[in-house]
């Protein structure tokens, strides 16, 4: 008996030994290493390395500086998508699945659902770590607390179990005040009184978490080169109530040539919500015109901006005040967004577009239409018209999917109606049409548990029922240009009555039922992963990519 239990763990052992062809755990490490590394090869890697030759020294000498102040808020951001993150990246041995992990920020496939691709992890909490894991939200609703609602704390317990609301500044106390400091010493070196103003009052922010005064400084700044989009800004991470801004930061620098072209179209915001396909009250805010539309090159991404699918534009500040009382400024990143046109959107529209159509698909189009999204979040409504409050609070987590689904619908109504008026001039509205539609898919690879992947399914479910486009036999789409056109009205027409009215039922509802991937539409998606297209870009980015070091 005694040799039988020896020579059964004889073979336990020689099943354990790396390189032992017969050992069924060793095989399925293997399995699982091959898997990981098919995900990493998912993305394309882009040098962010644009030409600095403009740049004064100084300018190039606040750059470094920008980019610890980026890593901290990098650093802060892992802090509010999961606890003990620390310990979590130092648990992973294999070089390949925290690379992974570090583009996920954690061990959630940002681009697949949200899936956990570690074991040991179960579902994504749907309020990351800004709240409790164990609290309901029946729990938070019944708590009273002036607070808890703020953008900018963190809901923590008590000793005695008991909720309590922290802020940012307090509860990231040591990292917050370096990163302010940093904000400070580059405020020293801008030679631009308007950067050096908001570079000081940012730094400001940092510390108290009131961000009014920055965000009205960002707004007034016109003749900077270099710019930067730091802090607590977007609330995408918060899926549990959509309260909670979670930090980012992006470094920028202006291109002049690009940006002249775009100055005009800002002007025709209060004439386009006139025009808007609804009723008379849901457009009666006239929205502000002292916005920006700008060209950008993207130097350095960090925290939220950088998870998962990288941010091709901006539309800023999210505080209604600033909004009502300065508009907001839409940055477009040209050198992100021909990265994703030359690498993903054009390797998808020759799979998935009717060939008679694939000529349509175009640059122009491309930042058109995403220029017009970032415009587009601008008009509409802030205020219900049923005495429900601001549209955001009125739709509560749902707001996000919606707002999203707003921008990308009035967007190509403003492209269509830009085009008629002899203003884009170049761009089509067969490029825009099939562009958009090929956009779409490229978005909606990522799923659709974002708030941008639902606004985007609602939206390609709704055209698919009003027959803006048929499915042909081999699986590939061809619009019909004028059935999209009634579509397009029409679909901008609900999304705007949803925000208007602030009906939280009612988009619940609509949001659960057309939220979602079709069959049919899953059954091409699948295809598009056994065609070798990337999902993403990475970025190789600091320093040294940038040559400063």
């Amino acid at each position: 008996m005694r040799n039988i239990f020896l020579l059964m763990a004889i073979i336990a052992v020689i099943t354990l030994v790396p390189g032992c062809k017969s050992g069924q755990k060793h095989s399925k490490e293997t399995a699982a290493d091959s898997t990981m590394k098919a995900k990493l090869a998912e993305y394309v890697t882009v040098k962010l390395n644009p030409d600095l030759g403009l740049l004064t020294e100084k300018e190039r000498q606040m750059i470094p500086l920008l980019i610890e102040a980026a890593d901290i808020v990098d650093k802060l951001f892992w802090k509010q998508t999961m606890a003990d993150h620390e310990t979590f990246l130092a648990g992973i041995t294999d070089s390949v699945t925290r690379a992974f992990a570090m583009i996920n920020y954690g061990p959630w496939e940002r681009l697949n659902g949200n899936k956990p691709f570690m074991e040991g992890f179960g579902e994504k909490p749907a309020g990351a770590n800004f709240y409790p894991v164990d609290m309901t939200k029946e729990e938070f609703e019944k708590w009273d607390n002036k607070d808890k609602k703020n953008e900018y704390t963190i809901i923590r317990r008590n000793e005695d179990s008991t909720l309590k609301a922290v802020f940012y500044h307090e509860a990231f106390k040591a990292d917050i005040e370096r990163a302010a400091n940093l904000l400070t010493r580059a405020a020293v070196l801008a030679e631009d009184a308007g950067l050096k103003k908001y570079l000081e009052l940012r730094a400001k922010a940092f510390l108290s978490d009131d961000y009014f005064e920055s965000d009205m400084a960002w707004m007034e700044m016109k003749t900077n080169t270099i710019d930067v989009v730091i802090g607590p800004i977007e609330n995408y991470e918060d899926e549990l109530f959509g309260y909670k801004n979670a930090y980012e930061g992006l470094i920028l620098m202006k291109d002049k040539e690009w940006s002249k072209k775009l100055e005009k179209f800002i002007a025709f915001l209060p004439e386009l919500q006139k025009q808007l396909p609804v009723d008379g009250k849901y457009k009666k805010e006239v929205p502000g015109t002292e916005s920006d539309l700008n060209a950008y090159d993207v130097l350095y991404v960090s925290g939220q901006a950088n998870e998962g699918s990288k941010t091709i534009a901006i539309n800023l500040p999210n505080d209604e005040r600033v909004q009502m009382r300065k508009g907001a400024r839409r940055l477009q990143l040209k050198n992100a967004m021909k990265a994703k046109f030359d690498n993903i959107l054009v390797p998808i529209a020759n799979v998935v577009i009717d060939p008679s159509q694939t000529g349509y698909i175009s640059f122009d189009a491309f930042f058109s239409n995403v220029m017009f999204h970032e415009v587009a979040h601008g008009l509409g409504i802030k205020n219900t018209v049923t005495g429900k409050g601001m549209v955001r609070e009125a739709l509560k987590e749902k707001y996000s999917s919606f707002e999203e689904a707003k921008a990308d619908i009035l967007g190509l109504f403003m492209v269509n109606y830009l085009i008629d008026k002899g203003e884009l001039k170049d761009v089509t509205h067969e490029q825009a049409y099939v562009t958009y539609m090929a956009g779409i898919i490229r978005s909606v690879r990522f799923g659709a548990a974002s708030s941008h992947g639902k606004a985007n399914m609602m939206c390609f479910n709704f055209f698919q029922d009003k027959g803006a486009f048929t499915q042909n036999p081999d699986g590939t789409y061809k619009v019909d240009l004028e059935k999209t056109k009634e579509a397009m009205n029409e679909w901008a027409a609900k999304v705007l009555i949803f925000e208007g009215d602030g009906d939280y039922d009612g988009a619940s509802a609509y949001l659960e039922q057309n939220g979602k991937i079709r069959p049919e539409l899953q059954k091409v998606l699948d295809n598009l992963k056994t065609s070798k297209i990337p999902v993403d870009i990475v970025y190789e980015q600091g320093v040294e990519a940038l040559g400063l070091k």
